[in-house]
């Protein structure tokens, strides 16, 4: 079932079916789950409402938006910087999806990687959602990426004692530790991953690379359809990405 919202003008409607063709032939999965209860579904005007919950997993966009991106990623990871304030973007112009961030320290980035990730699960420790957002744009903007850290002249900003606290506590390590266990498990290996995920039926799709707009509008059509699989190859995304 198509959205009302994502409706596009003729033209559009013509690139997302063509993009989905290309999609369908191999690669990607969707992941079928059991559809929600009518008790559940019925609520959902209600949770559209609702406080953001704390995090982790720390979330961008509205608590209760249908469709949910889930990015792996890297701080250190030189396309994730670049994707990041696009994805930001999109968000910000498609309050039915917000972001998800799922921590995934690649090992070639060592051991920068995994700092600046303590650093930023603190920063949301401390500050909440904004917080945590506020902190991987700085890490993003100062660090070298790479696995290079920052420069030796570029030091974290100032903690607060709460900030500090956690620091020297194994919370941030044991989010981490967790989210690119998941990662792992899903055989999710490179940054940055997407998972898009749908409330409504519990079905989620994965999606490898940097992925544009038009492509994302896609990938929710064929998600909040009655399709029960399809396989999509990465190539093709990367092609429409870039």
């Amino acid at each position: 079932m198509r959205l009302a919202m994502f409706a596009r003008s003729h033209s559009r409607r013509i690139v997302g079916l063509l993009t989905i063709a290309v999609l369908v032939i191999a690669g990607w999965t969707l992941l079928s789950t059991p559809r929600p209860s009518k008790d559940a579904t019925s609520t959902a005007s209600v949770v559209a409402n609702a406080p953001m919950p704390s995090g982790p997993p720390w979330v961008y966009g509205q608590a209760g938006a249908r469709f949910t991106v889930i990015e792996y990623a890297d701080l250190e990871c030189p396309y994730c910087r670049a994707y990041f304030p696009v994805l930001k973007q999109w968000i910000d112009d498609n309050p039915e999806v917000n972001l998800q961030w799922h921590h995934l320290p690649l090992s070639i980035h060592e051991p920068a990687a995994t700092a600046e990730a303590r650093w930023a699960e603190c920063a949301g420790e401390v500050g909440g959602h904004d917080g945590f957002w506020q902190a991987v744009a700085w890490i993003y903007s100062h660090s070298r990426g790479v696995g290079q850290g920052l420069p030796e002249d570029v030091h974290f900003p100032e903690t607060t004692l709460a900030a500090q606290s956690c620091l020297d506590s194994d919370r941030p390590d044991v989010a981490i530790r967790a989210q690119a266990a998941e990662a792992a498990q899903s055989g999710i290996a490179a940054t940055p991953t997407l998972r898009l995920r749908d409330s409504h039926s519990g079905k989620t799709l994965l999606l490898h690379g940097p992925v544009e707009g038009d492509a994302l509008m896609s990938a929710i059509d064929l998600l909040s359809s009655d399709a029960e699989t399809a396989e999509m190859p990465a190539d093709a995304v990367d092609d429409l990405s870039r």
